[in-house]
């Protein structure tokens, strides 16, 4: 029995650190309204030369809240060898 919880726990603490991991994209930085720390979120607004695209991430805690960083990244992300 506690193999099945410590199972279930592992999958549902898995499961819930993809979600936040996930890049999504917004036209505007302005857009992101709950930035989690971790979370990364790909902005389209065009301050970024071709081919990039901005990647706003929640980089540390602080007294305020999550403080954000901010980086051009390639807009397919690394190429993976075969």
């Amino acid at each position: 029995m506690p193999l099945r919880r410590a199972t279930c726990l592992s999958l549902l603490i898995f499961i819930a650190l993809a979600a936040t991991a996930r890049a999504g994209t917004v036209g505007r930085e302005q857009d992101i309204v709950d930035l989690k720390l971790g979370q990364r979120v790909q902005v389209d607004d065009g301050t970024c030369p071709a081919g990039q695209v901005k990647e706003v991430r929640g980089a540390k805690m602080t007294d305020k809240g999550v403080a954000r960083t901010s980086t051009c990244v390639s807009r397919f992300g690394p190429k993976s060898k075969r």
